[in-house]
Formats: C-alpha cells, sequence, structure tokens
C-alpha cells in the first residue's frame, strides 16, 4: 500500500478535498487493482473490524460494490435493509445507527434520500466518541462522494494506463449532460474534477440546470499550503456546446422519482435535444469516452449502441472501479484502528 498521508476520519463530501488526497485515493485504489487482478483476491487489511453498510435507499452497484470491498479486506459485513427493520415498528435512524454501533461496528456505510444523514449520524459518532468512521455512499441531491472518486480513477486509467495520474486531467474537458439539478452525482464529480485541473462543461435543459447553481462551484479551491486553485465550470443549456472537443462525456439518469412539477416536456424530446448519440459525439474530441453512473434509462440520456461499444464506453470500467476504490476509502478510513 501507499505511505501518501490521509487524516480524514469521514467522507461526507468531495468539496474541500485537496489534489494530494485525491492522489492518495487513487495511488490506493490501484494498489487494489493489483491485488483483484490476482488469483487470491484477498487481505487481510480490515480482518477483524466490522463495516455495517446502512442502505436506507435502493441500491445496486453501490452496496454491492461496498459490501464486496469490505469482504476482499477480510472486514466482517452486516447489512441492513429498511423494509425488515425497526424503522417500520417507529425506530429512528440515530437509534438503528447506535444500535449497529452496539454490535461493535467500525466503519459504518450510509446511503439515505434524504441530504444530510450521513453527516448526521457522523456528528452523533463524534459526539460519543466512539471512533466510528462514516462514509457517505449517497445522500438525496447532496453528494456520492465514491462514485466520483471511482470516475476518477477510471478517467485515469484510460488517460494513461501505465502510470495513471490524477496530473492526467489537468487541461481535459469533460461534458457533464442531464439531470444535473437532482444529481448526487454531478455535484461530487464537479468538485473531484476540478480541483484536479479538467474543465468541466454542463449541459442540461434550464428546469435541470438553474443558473444559480454555478454559484457554490465558483469559488477557488484554498488548499492548506495556501495554493489557490480556480475551479473551471461552464453552463450550457445547449448540448452541442458542451461536446464541442470534449474528451469524456458523462451522461447522467434523468431522476424522474425525485423530480417535482413538469420539468421536462417528454422522454422523446428531451432525447431529441440533449440524448448522447454517435452522430452527436462528431463534435468531441477524436478520442472521446462516454461515461454513466447508472442506472441508464437506455434511448433516453444515451442510445444503446453507445452504451455496449467497447472502444467508447467506459461504463463497465467504472463498475469495475468500485470495488477498487471502495476498497481504498475502507482501507484508509480504518487505518487509524491497526
Amino acid at each position: 500500500m501507499t505511505n501518501l498521508p490521509w487524516n480524514r476520519h469521514h467522507i461526507i463530501s468531495l468539496a474541500d478535498f485537496i489534489p494530494a488526497e485525491y492522489d492518495s485515493i487513487l495511488q490506493t485504489a490501484l494498489s487494489f487493482q493489483g491485488v483483484l487482478a490476482r488469483r487470491t483476491k484477498k487481505v487481510p487489511t480490515l480482518q477483524g473490524q466490522v463495516v455495517a453498510n446502512l442502505f436506507f435507499e435502493p441500491s445496486t452497484r453501490t452496496r454491492s460494490s461496498f459490501e464486496l470491498a469490505a469482504k476482499r479486506l477480510s472486514a466482517d459485513t452486516l447489512n441492513f435493509s429498511p423494509g425488515s427493520s425497526s424503522l417500520t415498528k417507529g425506530e429512528t435512524i440515530l437509534d438503528t445507527a447506535k444500535t449497529y454501533l452496539a454490535m461493535g461496528t467500525d466503519l459504518m456505510v450510509i446511503r439515505h434520500s434524504g441530504s444530510g444523514v450521513p453527516a448526521t449520524i457522523a456528528l452523533e459518532m463524534d459526539r460519543l466518541g466512539v471512533g466510528v468512521g462514516v462514509l457517505n455512499a449517497g445522500d438525496g441531491q447532496h453528494e456520492h462522494p465514491s462514485q466520483a472518486l471511482l470516475d476518477l480513477l477510471t478517467l485515469c486509467n484510460d488517460l494513461n494506463p501505465e502510470q495513471p495520474s490524477i496530473e492526467d486531467l489537468r487541461g481535459k474537458k469533460v461534458a457533464i449532460v442531464g439531470d444535473i439539478l437532482h444529481s448526487r452525482v454531478a455535484r461530487s464529480n464537479l468538485w473531484s474534477l476540478t480541483a484536479c485541473g479538467a474543465e468541466v462543461h454542463l449541459a442540461a435543459p434550464p428546469t435541470l440546470l438553474p443558473k444559480a447553481f454555478l454559484e457554490a462551484f465558483s469559488a477557488p479551491l484554498i488548499t492548506p499550503t495556501g495554493q489557490t486553485i480556480e475551479r473551471k465550470v461552464f453552463v450550457h443549456w445547449q448540448l452541442l456546446p458542451a461536446l464541442e472537443n470534449a474528451d469524456f462525456v458523462m451522461a447522467l439518469r434523468l431522476q424522474k422519482e425525485r423530480m417535482s412539477g413538469h420539468l421536462l416536456p417528454s422522454l422523446r424530446e428531451y432525447h431529441q435535444q440533449f440524448g448522447i448519440t454517435r452522430d452527436r459525439l462528431k463534435h468531441c474530441a477524436p478520442n472521446v469516452k462516454i461515461l454513466h453512473p447508472g442506472p441508464t434509462n437506455r434511448g433516453v440520456e444515451i442510445t444503446s449502441d453507445l452504451m455496449d461499444d467497447p472502444k467508447l464506453s467506459l461504463v463497465s470500467k467504472q463498475v469495475a472501479s468500485g470495488v477498487a476504490v471502495r476498497m481504498a476509502l475502507l482501507y484508509l478510513m480504518g487505518g487509524a484502528k491497526h
């Protein structure tokens, strides 16, 4: 493993992460990619520790990925299902977290439909002084840090397969297209990509990309050493300017379950204006690659032929990157207990 510094006990947001931290995660994840390529894909790093996956919201990729990551690190896992839990009898979320704490949990991975729930649980763990780390696996319309970090690993691996580095992202143009307003993935990716020097172009209808959305991401990042990193973010209400010479295009799912009101005329019209097609990719850089955090509404955000094209699509590599990145996060957070 790497000997790069790591001082965070919780991972709730990427808003104040600095390049050195992204580099620590990337290099640690690359080490675990080597482990996952071996015949024996397990290490004793977190042996004796307990990782509780508290998913109050449905998930396939993230939950399975965290569970597998914990098991690859030899941790014991506890998995929470809200439908069969005491929440149905009136138990509070904090009481649920304390129940898992009493079972000897060392790390909690929290996913919830409400923004701020992982942060609230982290504050309670700190108040109790129990040393339990909390990792945000997606909260409401706030953030999804591990998704952005696996996207980071996927991009760096694509840019420089021999020696991936966050430096390879400097100056690259990344277009993020779709339901920006409701996307915690977009928010986390904005923090990570701009901190690593990429230029991010957002594209969506005005109802899914309000002008005020940019304000939070326009302030520069100030590192502890006093370095100023300008965040390069641009907003487009039409697709083609965002795609022009883009090195990567990330399509986002239309989150109909989070939408209130008539934000779109129809899915068909959305696809006509903002759907990613092979023809529209001709406006991008010659070696453009596409990403999607999933699940995908095929034929709406992106055409099926692009999703399944191994020369253009990095979607399957995103899923594969997820286990290594989540192993890295659990390792870094659990390291203080060794």
